[in-house]
């Protein structure tokens, strides 16, 4: 059987498998439940990671808005390359978070009890829920395209989970972008 026949066929499946398996690979990162012993800890880097990443989801708010304007447009090869580099970038930072997170463990708030307790984590519970819900919507969206010729992309959800996504995607690296200045830079 054909690869790319049965994944054109079973997107639904793919995509609930594939959320679930990185669902939990993030969980038992986040739980500190992933081993870690043989992964090198350099200081230097995992202290360079907050900073490194919200470079990364700067340029990934960049890429998602580029292709956006770009399907738009009707420049399909400039949107499915955005959209790709956007995953991609998804990617890079989702495994550099996970792999400082899974070390240290989640970073303690710096400030004020009070804006920890009635602003920051009423927005972190906002931003991680936003990021949980969308990557079914990703993964949905990328595998009707990758599964699909350009043309026959147009008769299904494509369309819609792609609007999801971008807009859950944009929100989240926007709130994900915030949280690292209540993190890094305000406190």
């Amino acid at each position: 059987m054909d690869t790319r026949n049965w994944a054109r066929r079973n997107v639904p499946l793919l995509t609930a498998v594939l959320t679930v398996v990185a669902l939990a690979v993030v969980f038992g990162a986040a739980l500190q439940a992933i081993p870690t012993e043989p992964l090198p800890a350099p200081e230097g880097l995992l202290s360079a990671i907050p900073h490194v990443n919200a470079v990364i989801s700067l340029a990934a708010l960049g890429t998602i808005t580029a292709g956006v304007r770009a399907i738009r447009n009707g420049e399909v090869s400039k949107h499915r390359k955005l959209m790709l580099a956007s995953f991609g970038l998804f990617v890079l930072f989702l495994g550099l978070y996970l792999y400082r997170v899974a070390i240290l463990g989640p970073t303690e708030f710096p400030g004020p009890e009070t804006v920890e307790t009635y602003v920051y984590f009423p927005f972190l519970f906002v931003h991680i829920a936003l990021a949980i819900v969308c990557v079914p919507f990703v993964f949905y969206a990328l595998l009707l395209a990758g599964t699909r010729p350009v043309e026959a992309i147009y008769e299904t959800n494509h369309r819609t989970a792609g609007r999801i996504a971008a807009t859950l995607w944009i929100i989240s690296f926007v709130m994900g972008i915030t949280v690292y200045a209540m993190l890094y830079q305000i406190y």
